[in-house]
């Protein structure tokens, strides 16, 4: 307990702020985290934006030194994060609704079935009972694709499996903010629910990604080599799927 009680007394204490800078000619809002178990400044850019981590007690000269000589770098990288997120997704009549790489137009009306369908190759329709509502809306497709992306991942995952020469125990939908796909060493694949908007080829790509892990569980040369027996193209698809937010 005493050796317990000592670690908590004496962690390094960290402090969190939010700043302003302009670098490169360009305003630049950014949150600085102050550790005592830093020895370095380091500069990190993510869809939150950009966060720097420095010494607790670091001199402020540093700071703006780093900044300054970072600064094309963090302009570049926040410019890219910027570009590539999606625009809000609208639940309302006429609006698109992404789903396996295409646009489909959104309908909604009032029925005495609630039911979200097909139409016309290019149109999703959802039927309500009662009063229509953005929100109604949204969970009925969000449903709707969920549906949608298990049927097709346990398909795309059937297909792929036995020419990989492996056998994957489950198949299950992911939320994950970060990641498009995970592979357990269990065998449970984990396929991230927003890639049922994306073109099949993609999806494929993913799927047999992370079936490849159930020969090679990381990320080494043989491990590619399995991607590429099945997907030879596996280095363009990276590329465009690591372009595209989630």
């Amino acid at each position: 307990m005493l050796k317990r009680l000592h670690k908590l007394v004496a962690a390094p204490p960290v402090t969190t702020e939010q700043r302003a800078v302009v670098l490169a000619g360009k305003p630049i809002t950014y949150t600085l985290k102050r550790s005592g178990k830093r020895r370095s400044i380091g500069l990190r850019i993510n869809d939150r934006g950009l966060t720097v981590s420095m010494p607790l007690h670091a001199s402020e000269s540093w700071l703006h030194e780093v900044l300054q000589i970072r600064a094309d770098w963090v302009v570049e990288k926040l410019d890219g994060w910027r570009a590539r997120q999606i625009p809000a997704q609208v639940w309302a009549e006429g609006e698109f609704i992404p789903f396996l790489g295409e646009q489909l137009t959104l309908r909604v009306i009032t029925s005495t079935a609630a039911a979200v369908t097909r139409q016309h190759l290019d149109e999703l329709q959802v039927a309500f009972r009662g009063e229509i509502s953005l929100l109604r809306v949204e969970r009925a497709v969000s449903r709707w694709y969920q549906e949608q992306a298990m049927t097709l991942f346990a398909a795309r995952v059937a297909y792929y499996a036995p020419l990989l020469n492996v056998a994957p125990q489950q198949v299950k939908l992911s939320a994950a903010k970060t990641r498009w796909g995970s592979c357990s060493a269990r065998g449970t694949l984990r396929l991230n629910v927003q890639l049922i908007k994306l073109p099949l080829y993609l999806i494929d790509y993913v799927v047999v990604h992370e079936l490849a892990h159930l020969r090679e569980m990381n990320h080494s040369a043989a491990f590619w080599r399995v991607v590429a027996s099945t997907c030879p193209d596996y280095a363009k698809l990276r590329r465009e799927l690591k372009a595209i937010a989630l």
